[in-house]
């Protein structure tokens, strides 16, 4: 698959099928593989955060979650194939779960929160199987027992998939340091998407997303968090562009 230079990092240049297919044969390798899906705001991160950078060297695959990565992309002249957000992969990867035999652990969000989504998905997806949820208490990554508690319940519910809301980067940082502790083939980290799932927050209209406004229509359900962020992403992101513009890229072929 082509993976493409972008600013400061790579990213895989599929389309969706492309990508559930490539999370398929990962899970099936038994590696402990995960997967990223960079933003704006994951771009911005890894400029001065040196673990997050390296979570990211070492990433099995990295998506482009959100347009203005794809258009950005174009401005580079290393155009990626297609936008994949994790809200858009997440459902399918359960789809996939489902007709497979890929069972699933949803770790983080409120509580209640994950389990309603996980509802959600097995009444969408017949044959699902979500092996456990949980929702760990606020401070949990810095609390041994309650760590020693979360290693516990995963070990013993054998995911082949643990899907993690725990926002970013915090939730890339939990699956990086304990996903071969806990022998899961596959992580991933989904952020907002448990809550889409479980119905508590509205997403944008398809073709909201598709334009590429999905992040203004988000600023309308929660303007106190996101103006600030979104706002700042767009001032850093600009002096990004201009570093790795002028530094040049470069597409590789990975055959992994």
């Amino acid at each position: 698959m082509a993976r493409v230079k972008f600013l400061n990092t790579y990213i895989d240049s599929l389309t969706m099928g492309e990508a559930v297919h490539t999370i398929d044969r990962l899970i099936d390798r038994r590696n402990c593989a995960y997967v990223v899906t960079p933003n704006l705001d994951h771009i911005v991160t890894l400029e001065a955060d040196q673990e997050f950078a390296e979570i990211y060297k070492n990433a099995d695959l990295i998506l482009a979650d959100g347009k203005p990565l794809i258009w950005i992309s174009r401005l580079l002249g290393c155009p990626i194939r297609e936008k994949i957000s994790g809200s858009d992969l997440f459902p399918r990867v359960c789809a996939m779960a489902a007709q497979r035999g890929h069972s699933i652990f949803i770790l983080g969000a409120a509580e209640g929160v994950a389990a309603k989504a996980a509802e959600n998905l097995k009444e969408k997806n017949p044959g699902l199987r979500v092996t456990g949820v949980y929702s760990p208490p606020v401070g949990f990554e810095q609390n041994p027992k309650e760590l020693c508690k979360i290693a516990e319940i995963i070990k013993a519910a054998k995911p082949d998939i643990l899907a993690v809301s725990l926002g970013s980067p915090k939730g890339e940082k939990f699956i990086y340091r304990h996903l071969k502790e806990y022998e899961v083939p596959l992580g991933i980290s989904i952020g907002a998407t448990i809550d889409f799932e479980a119905g508590n927050v509205k997403r944008a209209p398809g073709w909201i997303s598709n334009m590429g406004f999905e992040w203004l229509f988000r600023i309308t359900q929660d303007p106190q968090r996101l103006i600030k962020r979104y706002w700042n992403d767009a001032i850093k992101i600009l002096p990004i562009i201009k570093k790795y513009k002028q530094a040049g890229g470069k597409t590789y072929e990975n055959t992994n």
